[in-house]
C-alpha cells in the first residue's frame, strides 16, 4: 500500500482535473505576486484566464536557471520574507547559488513527497536509518531527514564524509537503511572491503540514493557489492529538493508526484512538446508551491515519460532514469555522447572498478574524449601488457556499441578522487570559448 493512496492511486481523469485546478491557481498566483512572471506574461500576451486545459501550459513561458540567478536571492519569491520559514540553496559552483525559499505549507508538501519516496523504497518505522547526506544549505540531508522523521524511523544523521566512521556506525548501530549519493555508496563499499568488513553481513538492506545521475548498471553494481536494494530519489532545488519523483518495489521508472508537479517533455533544440514515450528534456511546473513556484522550468535532464498501471496501484506518470543532461552532452565524431552512456559500458567490463572520469580536449577543430578508469587489483598485478589489453578491450567495446573512437587510460589504483557527495565525472580541458 502506498503512503498516500488518495493521490498516488487517484484515477487518472480525477488527477488531471485536480492538476488543472491547481495549475490555474498557480498561474493566477504568480501573475499577481511575481514581477518577473508579470513581465513575461505581458510580453507574450498571456493572461491567467487563458489556461483552460492542461495542454494550455504550453502557452506559458519557460523558466531557466539563469532567471533564478538574475533574480538572486529572492526576486522570484511570491511571499514576504516573514512568511518564509526556511531557505535552501544549490552549491553555486557555476555561478550564484539557486535559492529555494519555503513557506510552512511548502515545507509540509516537501515532507509529504519524501515520506512517499521513502515508503515506496520500503523504509518503515522500525528501521534504523543512516543519513549520510550533507546537512546544510543543500536540500539532500534535511530532505531525507524530515521524510524519515515523518515515517517515525530511528534516524542517525551522520552527514557526509568520515567513511570509516560511517562503517563503524553501521556495525554498532545496526543501521539497515542508508541515504547518500550513489557514488558515495560505492566509496563506502570500497572502504569496507579495505577494512575487511563484509558489508553484506551487516543488517543493511536498502539504500535510497539521489542528487546525481546514475545508470541501471551502477545500481546493479551497488546492489551486488553491498547486498542491498538500491532505490532512487529524484529532485531539484528549484522545485523543492529530493522527492519530486521516486521508484517503487518494481524499480521500473520513477513515479512523479503529479499532484504537486506537472511534467512535460520537449525537444531540447526546438522546445516543441513531445508525446509520451519520446526522449527529450524534462520540464516541470509547480502546482501547489507558494513561496517560489516554477512555471515550465527547464531541468536540462534528458528522459522520457510514460503512463501505465503502476506498482501497488499507483497511477502517477513515470519518468525513466535520467540519461544525461542536455548541457552535459558531448559531441564526439558527430555522435551525441552522455557520460551515463560511457558509465554503463564501463560497468560491463568485469576487469574495471566503477571509478572513472572523462577528459574532453580539442585537437584541431574536433573534440577528443579520453576515458580514464581504474582497474581491479589483479589487472595491475598482471603487468603492463595486461593493462594495455584491458585498455584495448574498453576502447573496442565503446567503439562497437557507440561507433566512436576514444582514448582509454587505466590510471593507478585510488588515483581518482572518491566522492562524499556528487562525483566529478567530466573534466573539460577545451578553451572556454570553444566549448
Amino acid at each position: 500500500m502506498p503512503w498516500n493512496d488518495k493521490f498516488e492511486c487517484m484515477p487518472v481523469e480525477e488527477l488531471k482535473k485536480f492538476q488543472l485546478k491547481k495549475l490555474k491557481e498557480t498561474v493566477s498566483w504568480v501573475s499577481e505576486k511575481i514581477p518577473f512572471y508579470q513581465k513575461k506574461f505581458k510580453e507574450m500576451g498571456i493572461k491567467a484566464g487563458d489556461i483552460k486545459s492542461l495542454e494550455d501550459v504550453t502557452k506559458l513561458p519557460f523558466t531557466v536557471k539563469n532567471d533564478l540567478r538574475d533574480n538572486y536571492p529572492f526576486g522570484l519569491c511570491a511571499v514576504p520574507l516573514e512568511e518564509v520559514v526556511r531557505v535552501h540553496a544549490s552549491s553555486g559552483t557555476t555561478g550564484k547559488p539557486i535559492t529555494g525559499p519555503y513557506t510552512a505549507e511548502d515545507l509540509e508538501q516537501w515532507i509529504e513527497c519524501m515520506a512517499r519516496n521513502l515508503w515506496a523504497a520500503g523504509v518503515r518505522k522500525e528501521d534504523v536509518v543512516q543519513n549520510a547526506y550533507g546537512h546544510g544549505l543543500f536540500t539532500g540531508g534535511l530532505g531525507f531527514h524530515q521524510g524519515a522523521t515523518k515515517i517515525g524511523c530511528t534516524l542517525v544523521p551522520t552527514g557526509a564524509g568520515m567513511t570509516e566512521r560511517q562503517i563503524t556506525i553501521m556495525q554498532d548501530f545496526k543501521s539497515n537503511v542508508l541515504f547518500c549519493t550513489p557514488s558515495y555508496a560505492l566509496t563506502i563499499a570500497e572502504r569496507a572491503e579495505e577494512m575487511k568488513v563484509d558489508i553484506k553481513k551487516l543488517p543493511l538492506r536498502v539504500g535510497v540514493f539521489g542528487a546525481e545521475p546514475w545508470t541501471v548498471a551502477m545500481r546493479q553494481e551497488i546492489e551486488e557489492r553491498m547486498g542491498i536494494k538500491a532505490m532512487e530519489a529524484y529532485g531539484l532545488t528549484e522545485l523543492c529538493g529530493p522527492g519530486v519523483a521516486y521508484d517503487a518495489g518494481d524499480q521500473n521508472g520513477l513515479y512523479i508526484n503529479e499532484d504537486l508537479f506537472l511534467p512535460e517533455i520537449v525537444d531540447p533544440q526546438t522546445l516543441e512538446p513531445l508525446p509520451e514515450g519520446e526522449k527529450g528534456e524534462l520540464i516541470f511546473t509547480s502546482l501547489q508551491r507558494r513561496a517560489m513556484p516554477m512555471i515550465r522550468y527547464r531541468t536540462k535532464d534528458i528522459t522520457q515519460l510514460w503512463r501505465e498501471p503502476g506498482y501497488e496501484g499507483r497511477t502517477f506518470i513515470r519518468m525513466d532514469k535520467i540519461y544525461g543532461r542536455s548541457d552535459d552532452m558531448l559531441i564526439i565524431s558527430g555522435v551525441n555522447v552522455f557520460p551515463s552512456q560511457i558509465e554503463a559500458l564501463l560497468l560491463e567490463i568485469e576487469e574495471v572498478e566503477p571509478q572513472y572520469r572523462l577528459v574532453v580536449s580539442k585537437k584541431g577543430y574536433l573534440d577528443q574524449l579520453k576515458v580514464q578508469v581504474e582497474a581491479k587489483k589483479e589487472v595491475y598485478e598482471a603487468g603492463e601488457d595486461r593493462r594495455h589489453e584491458i585498455e584495448g578491450k574498453i576502447a573496442a567495446h565503446i567503439k562497437g556499441m557507440m561507433g566512436i573512437g576514444v582514448g582509454v587510460e587505466l590510471v593507478d589504483m585510488k588515483s581518482i578522487a572518491r566522492s562524499e557527495g556528487k562525483a566529478l565525472r567530466v573534466i573539460d580541458e577545451r578553451p572556454k570559448q570553444e566549448r
